[in-house]
């Protein structure tokens, strides 16, 4: 399994046992060099990683000049398809979680990087599955703990088992990763972990296959 996209770490990895852990690669896309501080935040990550037992060996963050973080920097879903390819195919991955087509917050970089795997699915012959991790309303968003009963109840309409909720046992285990993470720990980041959703409960649903290419 592999989840491909940044601070998904901090939603999901608090939500699985230690043998799941382990069968997890991490990929991070981007150092987080908007404000010159990737050396530092890349740091921050492995941290994060080591506070949630993620193997550091099986975590990746790359840093490839044009895929630069911040907004307004549109990323090639081409080039996005060819790398991400390359770490499946080498690292044996059949399973990708990833951001869905609003990106949690929208960013545009997150929305990317699930376009990214949308034409992965298309081009490559190994079966590979794909889950998005569900974007909120706002209201919902910011709703903490509440959100848990709604989230549980969806998954119901999908009898067909393509979309699943999960719970956070432990949601302290995501703020003291996100609090390895001190270049970004500012106040509203403190707020944000306090009172999202998205600390407390998660929902993945899985990415339709389309017709492969040819």
């Amino acid at each position: 399994m592999s989840i491909v996209g940044s601070r998904l770490h901090v939603y999901l990895l608090g939500q699985l046992d230690s043998l799941s852990l382990r069968a997890i690669n991490m990929f991070c896309l981007v150092p987080g060099n908007a404000d010159g501080m990737g050396d530092t935040r890349r740091r921050e990550l492995y941290q994060a990683c080591a506070v949630l037992k993620v193997p550091l060996q099986q975590v990746k963050v790359l840093d490839h000049p044009d895929l630069q973080d911040g907004f307004g920097r549109v990323w090639n879903h081409d080039l996005l398809t060819k790398i991400i390819e390359e770490e499946v195919s080498s690292h044996g991955i059949d399973m990708i979680i990833t951001f869905d087509n609003h990106g949690v917050s929208g960013h545009c970089n997150h929305r990317d990087v699930h376009y990214g795997v949308r034409k992965l699915l298309r081009n490559v012959s190994q079966s590979i599955e794909a889950w998005e991790l569900v974007s909120t309303s706002i209201l919902r968003k910011y709703s903490g703990p509440v959100d848990i009963w709604l989230s549980m109840l969806l998954p119901m309409k999908y009898p067909d088992g393509t979309m699943h909720c999960l719970l956070n046992e432990h949601p302290q285990k995501s703020f003291h990763a996100m609090a390895e993470h001190l270049s970004q720990w500012v106040w509203f980041r403190k707020l944000f972990v306090s009172f999202s959703s998205y600390t407390y409960v998660n929902t993945l649903r899985k990415i339709k296959e389309e017709a492969k290419q040819s």
